[in-house]
């Protein structure tokens, strides 16, 4: 398994209803590109957040750390 960078570009709504779409960044931990993508559509499902995964990149990480 490797790590892998997933952009997500969110939309929120501020409090006078407006729609910004944020860019976040997630840190997956996958077998691929496409299992990145799939945990993190898996994430977000139910969160009633507009979402778009915009990129998914592999790194060079080799464990986390905590």
């Amino acid at each position: 398994m490797s790590y892998y960078i997933a952009k997500v570009k969110v939309h929120h709504e501020d409090d006078k209803g407006r729609v910004k779409k944020v860019t976040e960044q997630y840190l997956v931990h996958a077998i691929s590109v496409t299992d990145a993508e799939t945990k993190v559509v898996a994430e977000f499902e139910g969160s009633n957040l507009e979402f778009e995964v915009t990129a998914v990149v592999d790194t060079k990480i080799i464990s986390v750390i905590q």
